[in-house]
């Protein structure tokens, strides 16, 4: 990554990855850091912007975030997004206070198109607004570029060093021309090229796993999903038979999925590699008995994957690498790329054991996007079918199962999740909807069947369109097929009576149950 970039601080705002993300799309790199990140280590990096993301504190309170004042005189452009904007004021001698009327929501905003930031901006555009504070009267040496009916400074700047503050959120969808405001900081006022491209970072990428690996040998931990086929992809070509794949079924895969996942990457599938198949369904219940809580289920997971790898890997003789599909939300959702809290440990992330038994690890997709990871595997002419395939996460339906895992959930987990993705292919829906599962809930309920009382447990169905994985809302999934879909799963499931569909959006949810 050793082009052009900008860097986020994060001062613990929901959006982070978003912002990070949106800067990607003008083919700009972009890194997310916490705002406790030394000034010197933020010079070293020579970033050609900064940006500082929104945070749920008041930056006028004790203890809040914050940054010196030395942040915004390097001569580095700086844009503030909501936090990042009033802390901005704050800093430099703006007044911020608690607003009169709480902004929160799409909200019209007049802006000033003499500004560089909205240059190609409608006067009057629609915005993501979220803020309790707000900005009463702006630093000196800044002039008022944007505001509101109920906020005075919704944008602020001061050009001649290019230090710009906005308190609504461009990096959402919900802000109509939030790209093109982006876009001018990055590539306008940041004078960035755009040379950030997926050509470019595959054949990088290759590059650099080939000096690092050398002659050594890695252990890839494949579970068939899209970041694993992809990482397999970018090894098998840098390294070729150096690379070893295990695939681990831990037995909370999707219905015969171990075995497609053999009928691919197998002695008899499309990629030239070497591939193991390790079968520890028994071994993974074990560890799982009696588990409820999510963290501690996905840590049991992660452990058991590397124990799992490791013993391979002495029966294989002296590898040195174990490389994995970690992808960048992986990192920031479990509290390693910014300040944002951790959401959830990710097994392959948060989820390591303290100690690995491996030279080091290999993580080619560390730094991209869900979306980007996929563009990543076209350029490397991996099949398009594997490429779209439905994201699966790694610990499985381990957290697909709300409660204790057993065999007897798995099986009433894997039979409704194959007759969901069945009528949604039916329908012709699956490649229109970013994912959909089947999860089991912890849930159950008095039913009646056949004039008889049961007692059975609730299916969730859930389906999200989502572009990057980090925001998504729920798909409107036609009446009809929910019905067909509910109707199969009562019929044909043993053990269920009641099915649901989760409308939460993502955020307050998740797109995964846990």
């Amino acid at each position: 990554m050793n082009q052009e970039k900008v860097i986020v601080i994060d001062f613990g705002g929901q959006y982070n990855q978003l912002v990070a993300r949106r800067v990607r799309e003008c083919n700009v790199y972009c890194e997310i850091y916490s705002y406790k990140t030394p000034l010197e280590q933020i010079k070293e990096m020579k970033p050609k912007g900064i940006i500082l993301t929104g945070g749920p504190n008041s930056c006028y309170e004790e203890g809040a975030p914050s940054c010196t004042r030395e942040l915004f005189e390097m001569g580095i452009p700086v844009l503030g997004l909501c936090y990042g904007a009033q802390l901005m004021q704050h800093v430099l001698g703006g007044k911020v206070e608690k607003a009169p009327v709480r902004e929160y929501g799409k909200t019209e905003v007049f802006v000033d198109k003499s500004s560089a930031l909205f240059d190609g901006v409608s006067e009057k555009t629609i915005c993501w607004m979220s803020h309790f504070d707000y900005i009463s009267c702006a630093a000196p040496g800044f002039r008022i570029v944007a505001h509101t009916s109920d906020c005075p400074v919704a944008a602020a700047e001061c050009a001649e060093k290019n230090l710009y503050a906005i308190q609504f959120h461009p990096e959402v969808l919900h802000t109509q021309e939030g790209t093109k405001m982006l876009y001018n900081f990055v590539r306008g006022v940041c004078g960035c090229a755009g040379t950030w491209k997926m050509d470019a970072f595959v054949e990088n990428t290759i590059k650099e796993i080939r000096e690092k690996v050398g002659g050594g040998k890695v252990l890839l931990a494949l579970s068939g999903g899209v970041d694993s086929s992809v990482a397999a992809g970018l090894l098998s070509r840098a390294i070729g038979k150096q690379l070893t794949c295990v695939f681990v079924d831990h037995g909370l895969l999707r219905k015969n999925e171990g075995d497609e996942v053999e009928s691919v990457f197998g002695p008899n599938g499309q990629f030239d590699l070497n591939f193991i198949r390790v079968n520890a369904q028994e071994r993974y219940y074990s560890k799982l008995a009696g588990v409820t809580e999510p963290e501690k289920k996905r840590k049991i997971i992660g452990e058991e994957f590397i124990r799992v790898f490791e013993e391979e890997a002495k029966k294989i003789g002296a590898v040195d690498f174990l490389a994995q599909g970690t992808i960048y939300p992986d990192v920031v959702e479990s509290g390693l790329g910014g300040e944002s809290a951790v959401i959830k440990s990710h097994h392959n992330v948060g989820g390591l054991p303290d100690y690995v038994d491996f030279k080091e690890i290999i993580e080619p997709l560390r730094d991209l996007f869900k979306d980007e990871v996929r563009k990543a595997g076209l350029e490397l002419g991996i099949p398009e079918n594997l490429v779209f395939r439905q994201p699966f996460p790694g610990p499985g339906l381990g957290i697909r199962i709300i409660g204790e895992v057993t065999a007897e959930k798995v099986r009433i987990v894997q039979d409704a999740d194959a007759i969901y993705r069945e009528e949604i292919a039916k329908a012709g829906l699956d490649r229109s909807i970013g994912q959909y599962f089947a999860a089991l809930t912890n849930m159950r309920s008095v039913g009646v069947m056949g004039d008889e009382r049961t007692y059975d447990y609730a299916v969730a169905l859930r389906a999200v369109n989502t572009v990057d994985f980090m925001t998504a809302e729920a798909a409107e999934i036609p009446f009809s097929v929910l019905q067909t879909v509910m109707s199969r799963i009562i019929n044909e499931v043993r053990g269920v009576n009641r099915v649901f569909y989760d409308l939460t959006s993502k955020p307050p949810g998740t797109i995964e149950f846990e």
